[in-house]
């Protein structure tokens, strides 16, 4: 029977039943060797019908399982390390590259040069080198696919700054669909002026779909320049107090939530800055600057009312 530390060493790889029975919590191979970094699922079935995939020395087949914990899977003899899920929110500036590996030449920085943590995540959802706000990263392939696919029906949100204020007709076209330069028809937006700024508005558009530059080239064709264009969620996650630069993990809460397209309940933690490597304890003090102290402390508590006024 295995108590006590045994267990707590085996969490990563084994789940306790009721009974106390100890279970292997196993993935199929293709799926292994793609969150292992070796290509799609479809090119890592390809390398076991090739036989260039072993576990524990023997010849892997299509469709089986192995934990990467217990068992030793080699690819072509090299071992294959399963790096551990990470989930990441980031507040991608302007003038940044949305990708992990840019052009031999290109000196313009990349969101991984913001994220400076050891393992291989990849943005979810690109942004285009002008605009800013949320970007997701994550290692995680099977929920990267989930929220990048348009038929999953993630919503993405963004506030767009135009140069001028656009007319009820030119809002109606938006909200209804709009034909694009390659033929493509948007699908239905939702779209609403949120304020005003000097000759321009501010708008908050909700799309379910993402195509490169589609605001961009939406506003073009309906005469309304674009400012400025900053995305605030993808699906659950919200950017939230995260400011330009800053990134953050996500909490089980938080992926949870965007699996299972409910809002996770818990306020996330505190952002922080490119430069930091490392995995610190949550800060149990909240950043100066980001939540205001009250201006009366007795008053922290429950609403006070005001005496009846006498008669």
């Amino acid at each position: 029977m295995i108590l006590g530390n045994e267990i707590e060493n085996c969490r990563s790889s084994w789940f306790v039943l009721e009974l106390g029975i100890i279970a292997r919590m196993e993935e199929r191979i293709q799926k292994l060797l793609a969150q292992a970094g070796f290509g799609s699922r479809r090119a890592c079935e390809d390398y076991i019908k090739a036989g260039r995939v072993r576990v524990n020395g023997a010849l892997a087949e299509l469709g089986q399982k192995a934990d990467p914990a217990t068992d030793k899977i080699t690819l072509d003899g090299r071992p294959v390390a399963v790096e551990q899920k990470v989930y990441i929110a980031l507040h991608k500036p302007r003038n940044v590259l949305s990708t992990v590996e840019k052009e031999q030449g290109d000196t313009r920085k990349t969101v991984r040069d913001l994220v400076p943590v050891p393992e291989r995540v990849y943005p979810v959802g690109r942004l285009d080198f002008e605009s800013e706000g949320l970007i997701f990263m994550t290692n995680d392939g099977s929920l990267a696919q989930e929220l990048s696919h348009p038929s999953k029906g993630h919503s993405k949100v963004y506030r767009v700054l135009v140069a001028r204020h656009p007319d009820q007709e030119q809002l109606d076209t938006w909200r209804r669909g709009v034909v694009l330069e390659d033929g493509h028809k948007t699908q239905p937006a939702d779209v609403y002026v949120e304020g005003t700024s000097g000759k321009g508005a501010w708008l908050r558009v909700t799309l379910q779909e993402g195509r490169k530059r589609q605001i961009r080239e939406t506003c073009a064709l309906l005469g309304l320049p674009v400012v400025r264009i900053v995305r605030i969620s993808i699906g659950t996650l919200q950017l939230g107090r995260l400011k330009k630069g800053e990134w953050r993990y996500l909490t089980p809460e938080e992926v949870e939530a965007l699996k299972s397209g409910q809002k996770p309940p818990r306020r996330p933690p505190s952002p922080r800055r490119s430069s930091r490597t490392s995995r610190p304890a949550p800060a149990k003090k909240a950043r100066p600057g980001l939540r205001k102290p009250p201006s009366n402390p007795s008053r922290t508590g429950s609403r006070t009312r005001k005496p009846p006024a006498k008669r």
